[in-house]
């Protein structure tokens, strides 16, 4: 079992920024990608970043040049810097974790709201 725990959410005004953070406990070592989606009011969830074991990462095309998805191991915490924050981006936010191709543990989900 994983467990994933989510911080960083809240309340910010378009242009400003946010931090997430996702700390991961539990069966972790066979971990293979990390990453957020995220659900907005009618909309089915999308991908907003993820990391793999090696480093690489990918974005949504909505969220590139905007956002950056970042690790510390010796924490077994990601992590999500979001700046120029939209209207758009408002959605709860969810950590992912992702094992051997087959397991996916979610954490609770936190709530992004981008004020105009």
């Amino acid at each position: 079992q994983v467990q994933l725990v989510e911080s960083g959410g809240g309340l910010v005004q378009a242009g400003g920024s946010l931090r997430l953070s996702c700390a991961a406990s539990g069966s972790i070592f066979s971990i293979d990608v990390r990453g957020w989606y995220r659900q907005a009011p009618g909309k089915q969830r999308e991908l907003v970043a993820i990391i793999a074991r090696g480093g690489s990462t990918n974005y949504a095309d909505s969220v590139q040049g905007r956002f950056t998805i970042s690790r510390d191991n010796t924490k077994n915490t990601v992590y999500l810097q979001m700046n120029s924050l939209k209207p758009e981006d408002t959605a709860v936010y969810y950590c992912y974790a992702g094992s051997r191709g087959i397991y996916n543990y979610w954490g609770q989900g936190t709530q992004v709201t981008v004020s105009s």
